[in-house]
């Protein structure tokens, strides 16, 4: 969730007055960051995965499935067990996790105790490790609470008794409709973070995702569950003044967003450019990823027209002016900003000669000044065109005792703002100028799946990949405005077998000329995931799939390795294929299947609570659903 730091967090309108001081200093961190490692090198594939969880509180009399708010209880017990661990040699193989707090205090991290490097043995170890994280979780929760990996918990923000402990809606720093600041972490960046994003915006956030219209669902869909209250100016948003649109479902708090959980996976690089070509790379990926691991189809008690999280996300967080999203001519803001801080990337950064300046086709807004500081200081064009991108943003958290700091040994006010621009890439420099960790690369697009061996396979798929692209040098590139249109495809209702995306067409380096200025129409085209992921003979295109076995084949792997990676991404074939579904496509089917739905897109609380404790039973393997997991066991 980005820099968590102690101190006494500056209200937004104290904080706007020295978002120049952090930008100013945190280029000159960056600066004095980068002449200390942009030579480093390091001497291989370092990498790791992030796993969200959600814990669920049941209430098994009342059959209601609640959120935990107790998780910050949990996470001092496993900080207590990581720390023992840590002086026992013997303890630390049983206790090989990292465990952080997330924006929901029902929300935890887990990442592996230590990275994985690139060995094919490596690979083996994920799942394993997925599931040992499940288990110290659970070691420390209540009979009733249980780790559960959804994406979007489908009742937050409705009526009732939805939190345990139960706290009503409401509350100074959301000012949600819905929810209550009881739901967002205790920590003080988290709370001040919610509240100076409504108050940068002058707004609550409004998020809007389609309804799915089933045969009883009313059109045009007003939500009746929309309460009013008269606390807060923004109270009247909603309906008075237009914020929840008709046929849509509405919410009003970075919780609905930040509150959903995901799968990211973070590589390092072996040096800077490396890294760079990865991120450039894995970019085309992203919006692939995210239809693929669709896992979002339910919002506060409705299913919706969507299957992912994305755009509910981007809103959650959009802390943009009206200004600034082009409602109103520019005053008082210095940019037209096309996206919400948390988006899909808008360029390129990498030197590679095959990344032409027409595949970076959306203009760019970006800080004049700061890319000639950065220029001046011998950052090259493409890198300090990213950075001052990132930097046309506002630190929203600023703590008073952060505020001066030696820039030659902190990098605060740098990652001030780098870990407040969410997008679906990350480019990561060393933490600072002596850490051992290199320059790296953060995949940030995939939802988390349902069960350990499924989050175990995108993982080590995803991992493959980045390799096959170094070892045979592809070229993933195409013009960023198709990304963009890809991402939105992306999140269609099943666009894993129901849209087309751009893909390259040639993904292999070749003779053919590569000279700026020319019309790259021709090098791409529409392509279905299942042609992306598994191939398509007949166009001569191997697929993202044949890519990696490719690669494997080239490693000296014996047989019985090479069987257990071959089953995972034998999970990837399948549900590109359509031969399985997607966590989002099953679950939509489990609500329409259950006997209390009444085909309205509602989703009560005992449908709900059989949704979840199916999902438990399945991570346990006590049920086995084919048309999700095949013959696959977990």
């Amino acid at each position: 969730m980005g820099l968590l730091s102690l101190g006494t967090p500056m209200h937004w309108d104290e904080a706007k007055k020295y978002a120049d001081h952090v930008r100013t200093h945190g280029i000159i961190q960056f600066l004095n960051l980068w002449e200390a490692t942009k030579d480093s090198k390091k001497d291989c594939l370092l990498w790791g995965d992030e796993i969200e969880y959600m814990v669920v509180s049941y209430d098994d009399e009342n059959k209601k499935a609640k959120l935990s708010l107790r998780v910050w209880e949990i996470l001092l017990e496993l900080a207590k067990e990581e720390e023992e661990a840590a002086k026992d040699p013997a303890k630390k193989l049983l206790v090989n996790s990292s465990w952080h707090p997330e924006y929901g205090r029902y929300m935890l991290e887990g990442t592996p105790g230590e990275p994985y490097m690139g060995l094919p043995r490596d690979l083996l170890a994920v799942e394993r490790n997925m599931k040992l994280r499940r288990e110290l979780a659970c070691k420390f929760m209540k009979p009733n609470e249980v780790p559960v990996t959804l994406t979007s918990y489908p009742r937050l923000g409705c009526a009732g008794e939805g939190l345990d402990p139960h706290h009503e809606p409401h509350g100074p720093a959301a000012r949600s409709l819905f929810v209550p600041d009881d739901i967002i972490n205790a920590h003080v960046r988290f709370p001040t973070l919610t509240a100076n994003i409504r108050r940068r915006r002058g707004a609550k956030v409004a998020i809007n995702t389609p309804i799915f219209h089933d045969k009883n669902t009313p059109k045009p869909f007003i939500d009746p569950t929309i309460p009013t209250f008269n606390d807060y100016p923004e109270d009247k948003n909603a309906i008075e003044q237009g914020a929840a649109l008709p046929d849509h479902i509405y919410m009003d708090a970075m919780a609905f967003g930040m509150g959903c959980c995901c799968l990211q996976i973070t590589f390092q690089a072996v040096n800077v450019e490396e890294a760079r070509k990865i991120y450039d790379q894995m970019a085309p990926l992203g919006p692939i990823m995210l239809a693929l691991t669709a896992a979002a189809p339910i919002y506060r008690g409705y299913l919706s027209d969507v299957d992912c999280r994305w755009n509910v996300i981007a809103q959650s967080v959009d802390d943009r002016t009206e200004e600034e999203r082009g409602l109103k001519p520019l005053k008082n803001s210095k940019y037209r900003i096309p996206k919400s801080r948390y988006d899909s990337i808008d360029s390129y950064i990498s030197n590679d000669p095959s990344n032409k300046p027409e595949y970076n086709d959306i203009p760019l807004v970006f800080d004049e000044d700061i890319y000639k500081k950065l220029s001046d200081n011998g950052i090259d064009n493409l890198l300090a065109r990213h950075i001052s991108h990132l930097f046309i943003r506002d630190p929203l958290v600023i703590f008073h005792e952060l505020l001066n700091i030696d820039d030659n040994e902190s990098t605060d006010h740098f990652e001030n703002l780098q870990s407040t621009n969410w997008q679906t890439m990350r480019f990561k420099p060393p933490p600072s100028k002596t850490s051992p960790i290199g320059w790296r690369v953060e995949f940030r697009s995939m939802e988390i799946q349902l069960t350990d061996f499924e989050n175990a396979a995108f993982a080590i798929f995803i991992v493959l990949v980045t390799r096959a692209v170094l070892s045979f040098n592809t070229n993933f590139y195409i013009p960023i405005s198709k990304v963009d249109e890809n991402m939105k495809v992306a999140q269609n209702r099943n666009a894993v077998l129901g849209e087309k995306f751009h893909f390259r067409k040639q993904i292999f380096p070749h003779g053919g000329s590569l000279a700026p200025g020319l019309d790259r129409s021709d090098e791409y085209e529409l392509m279905t995931i299942d042609e992306i992921i598994n191939g398509a003979p007949s166009k001569g295109f191997p697929g993202l799939l044949g890519l990696v076995n490719n690669y494997l084949n080239t490693l000296n792997i014996d047989i019985e390795t090479r069987c257990e990676i071959s089953k995972y991404l034998e999970l990837i074939k399948k549900r590109a294929n359509g031969t399985l579904m997607t966590a989002a496509s099953w679950m939509r089917q489990f609500v329409q299947n259950h006997p209390d739905y009444k085909q309205d897109s509602v989703v009560s609380d005992k449908i709900n609570y059989d949704l979840v404790k199916m999902i438990e039973k399945i991570n346990k393997g006590e049920v086995q659903v084919p048309e999700l997991l095949g013959t696959f066991s977990v």
